[in-house]
């Protein structure tokens, strides 16, 4: 089985493999080719930054954005992005202007204004370890902790592409998907 994890400048690659391995994935292969993403059995799109200049990059990457399109939607093949990779499904993001997404998921990435119970704001950009509380359409029952670093959090326009959320200020999405496609905000 080959991962296909997508290097377009804009994501933590070698931290994202190494968890690939140690969570029992063969074949990972970083790549920027077309050709290996269509090949993949899997494929993964990290990120880390704005989404705005993740979007350009993405693009830049002759022939990367047809490809993910033909074989993530066209074939089925599963697919996972993490953090910006994530966003980037949404139909738009709107750090530092309004920025087309793939369009995967119907939402738009937005900036998160948190408030703390007694009514104050809280820090931004959320950083450090929350409670994930799966929905209950998933079928997973266990919450579990997961790493968070982010200012913009997915607002998916269908609660049932929704997974699973965490809550700063307010509910997060932490896991989002439908169909082949999959997609978590933490690290």
């Amino acid at each position: 089985m080959t991962v296909a994890l997508i290097d377009y400048g804009a994501g933590n690659l070698r931290s994202a493999a190494k968890a690939l391995e140690a969570a029992g994935a063969t074949g990972v292969r970083v790549t920027a080719d077309p050709a290996e993403v269509r090949a993949a059995d899997r494929i993964v799109l990290p990120g880390v930054g704005a989404f705005g200049a993740c979007a350009a990059a993405l693009r830049a990457v002759p022939g990367m954005e047809e490809a993910l399109e033909e074989t993530v939607r066209g074939r089925g093949r599963p697919f996972l992005g993490i953090c910006v990779g994530m966003q980037l499904m949404a139909s738009e993001g709107h750090e530092f202007g309004v920025h087309r997404g793939l369009g995967w998921i119907p939402g738009a990435v937005r900036r998160m204004i948190p408030m703390g119970a007694d009514g104050q704001p809280l820090k931004v950009p959320q950083i450090g370890w929350n409670e994930v509380h799966p929905s209950a359409s998933t079928g997973l029952v266990q919450p579990g902790y997961a790493y968070f670093v982010h200012s913009y959090a997915f607002r998916a326009a269908d609660p049932a592409n929704v997974r699973a959320t965490t809550d700063h200020g307010g509910e997060i999405i932490a896991i989002l998907g439908r169909g082949n496609i999959t997609g978590v905000q933490f690290h």
